[in-house]
């Protein structure tokens, strides 16, 4: 394993009764509450009414920013920061999923500068200095931003999707309750369920490859992830299953699983530029994207990913060479995710050959995993995945 340093200051308010611990959780903040939520779901659950209940008996001035996109764009984020500093807010209460969290971190570190966030954070990453407080009620499991340091920004009018990375950005709080996904359209439980394996992959799949204790509480989480989906998909109000795929998603970017890991993200990578031009859900991207990506770069870790059929799909090798079981690995991921009912080509997502120019020249092109991306892989990996 490679040298590390492991900090995370996120606590974590997890079960049923985790909606409990949020008035005990606000008397510890500003008077001035920033709340910040997607469209109307949490309307409909209630979930709006019981929130703004316990700002009102915890003596808080609530400022609002609703219609979170599921990919966050600037303007929402500059909605926030004009909110922010007209109005003096002291913290942020994101109410949501990774779109909101992300947002909402956006806004906290844009509201201490005078300068633009976009250009500073997301275009120069010119290190934070202040931010406000904030903490999360997450409603969807995907991203992990609840219990990570890093927001995901869509610029409209560029065509970029970029990210950010501060300490400043962790949650003082975030409370996770499983039973508020039981409501969770199909097609955003298989996005999110698609982004947390996603999101295994790029720690699990990047070197060293040695034995390891990360890469072993990687397969686990796997493995824990996908017997819970199959659950959860014919039981929506399975609480075990849905407990597993919430905490799934915040484990897997907690930090825990980056320890001694190089780490990958070129799937994100590429797959940025789907969300950013064509509004494509994330998960739905990488639904496409990270299968192809592995077919690609099989040969540059042939044993990891034997050992990831292996371990994590119970590919029995007996009679099979290294590459066929490979193969197979691979194999069972695309059909994971079709048994989810997630996309599996470019052309189901309505993305035409003729833009693979434009996606090229917007994905980064950064050094990760076991080789640097070039732009001839990048064309490879979406002609794979047409």
């Amino acid at each position: 394993m490679n040298d590390f340093t492991y900090h995370n200051p996120v606590r974590v308010h997890f079960g049923k009764n985790a909606m409990d611990k949020l008035p005990g959780e606000l008397a510890r903040v500003g008077k001035k509450v920033l709340l910040v939520y997607g469209g109307g779901s949490i309307h409909r659950t209630g979930l709006y009414d019981r929130i703004m209940t316990m700002l009102r008996d915890a003596g808080k001035e609530v400022f609002e920013v609703s219609g979170v996109m599921p990919n966050p764009r600037t303007e929402k984020v500059y909605e926030g920061i004009e909110l922010c500093k007209a109005n003096g807010v002291e913290f942020i209460l994101a109410v949501g999923g990774g779109s909101v969290v992300d947002c909402s971190k956006a806004i906290a570190l844009g509201s201490c500068t005078d300068k633009d966030f976009w250009k500073t954070f997301f275009v120069d990453w010119e290190p934070a200095e202040r931010a406000i407080p904030l903490g999360v009620v997450l409603t969807m499991p995907a991203t992990g931003s609840e219990m990570d340091k890093s927001a995901v920004i869509t610029n409209w009018a560029t065509g970029e999707k970029n990210s950010y990375d501060s300490e400043l950005e962790f949650a003082q709080f975030s409370i996770l309750d499983p039973t508020v996904t039981y409501t969770l359209p199909p097609a955003q439980m298989a996005n999110g369920i698609v982004d947390t394996m996603s999101h295994i992959f790029e720690l699990y799949f990047s070197p060293p490859d040695g034995e390891n204790v990360t890469d072993y509480l990687a397969e686990g989480l796997m493995r824990a992830v996908i017997s819970a989906a199959r659950t959860a998909v014919k039981e929506p109000t399975n609480y075990e299953a849905r407990a597993a795929l919430m905490w799934s998603s915040s484990f897997a970017l907690c930090g825990m699983l980056n320890n001694g890991k190089k780490t990958d993200w070129c799937s994100h990578c590429i797959e940025h530029p789907l969300s950013a031009v064509y509004d494509v859900a994330h998960g739905a991207g990488l639904a496409v994207i990270h299968p192809a990506y592995m077919e690609y770069t099989r040969h540059l870790a042939p044993g990891r990913y034997a050992r990831f059929a292996r371990e994590v799909w119970h590919v029995d090798p007996a009679g099979k060479t290294e590459e066929e079981v490979c193969k197979e690995g691979i194999r069972c991921v695309r059909e994971f995710f079709r048994e989810l009912g997630a996309p599996a080509t470019l052309t189901e997502l309505g993305i035409p050959e003729p833009d693979f120019d434009r996606l090229v020249d917007l994905t980064d092109l950064g050094s990760y995993g076991y080789q640097p991306l070039t732009r001839e892989d990048v064309y490879a990996i979406l002609r794979m995945a047409r």
